[in-house]
């Protein structure tokens, strides 16, 4: 039974490997999963964690990243990621969901919910994608108390905060130094600057926070996609790709669909698809026949 329906690895150990793995001087490298079958995967391949993307989730069910989804939808949908891998999982948690003491029982519901971390950012409630323009933000201070609420609301010390800035695009990077070095001194264990441009950037800001920092590798944005070992090298700690296995699988699935509306069948695009033996294989089928075959296919000795 072990390791079938739920993740062997407890959520204070994930927590602690996450702690563990961010003042290594490996990256930690979080695709986003869209569904517990997607971690699954993301673990199989070697990953060393998954991420609950805002973005991903919000447009997987029709809406645009712009604070629609509440609290309770994000929480459900990322235990259910958590659940189903050993690797620990950072959620997106937008604003906090409302105001400072919305954001210290935000911690107490994803600590809940099994997860590894959550990062909040310093946008304007409701919040918009971090890659487009007309982004607010709200002043220092107001985001220093929303940092410092959910600190204080943290039972498990090894559970991750990562405060998020967005000022970068609106102010430059040095008020998004400046902003980091207050949310460091607020309690935040790791810094996402959001919407950084080039290498160089990237280089800036770890010259000048103390911290861990995480960078945000999504396409079609405002960053230049630098890898993984490059990122390393200027001394990033972890590095997520947020809605990139959303973009592959609807890229896919558009594909497919336009096939099967144009030539009536979808025979010329089966070689695209995972197989029935693969899922059968990463869902581990064949444990779960043995597991209900030992429950159900029993005899009760009877002592005389």
């Amino acid at each position: 039974m072990s390791g079938l329906i739920s993740a062997t690895t407890s959520a204070a150990d994930k927590r602690s490997a996450f702690r563990a793995s961010l003042i290594s001087e490996k990256i930690t490298r979080l695709p986003g999963a869209i569904n517990p079958l997607t971690a699954k995967l993301i673990q199989e391949i070697g990953f060393e964690g998954v991420y609950v993307s805002g973005g991903a989730f919000s447009a997987a069910l029709g809406l645009p990243d712009i604070g629609l989804t509440t609290l309770t939808e994000v929480a459900a949908h990322s235990a259910q990621i958590a659940r189903s891998t050993d690797l620990p999982v950072l959620v997106d948690a937008d604003t906090g969901f409302g105001e400072p003491m919305s954001a210290a029982r935000t911690v107490t519901v994803f600590e809940d919910a099994g997860l590894a971390g959550l990062h909040l950012e310093d946008q304007v409630n409701p919040k918009r994608c971090g890659h487009l323009d007309g982004k607010a933000i709200v002043p220092t201070d107001e985001m220093v108390r929303r940092l410092r609420a959910a600190v204080s609301a943290r039972r498990d010390p090894n559970f991750v905060i990562c405060a998020r800035t967005d000022a970068a695009g609106i102010d430059g990077i040095d008020a998004a130094i400046d902003r980091a070095r207050a949310y460091a001194d607020a309690g935040a264990d790791m810094i996402f600057t959001e919407a950084l441009h080039t290498h160089a950037d990237f280089e800036k800001f770890r010259a000048a926070v103390d911290i861990p920092l995480l960078a945000n590798m999504t396409e079609f944005g405002k960053s230049q996609l630098i890898p993984a070992q490059v990122l390393e090298a200027i001394g990033y700690n972890a590095v997520i790709y947020p809605v990139t296995t959303l973009r592959l699988a609807m890229g896919a699935i558009e594909k497919g669909l336009r096939v099967i509306h144009e030539e009536g069948t979808q025979e010329t695009v089966v070689d695209q698809m995972q197989t029935r033996s693969r899922l059968y294989e990463l869902l581990d089928y064949e444990r779960y026949n043995e597991f209900d075959s030992g429950v159900f296919n029993f005899t009760l000795s009877r002592s005389q």
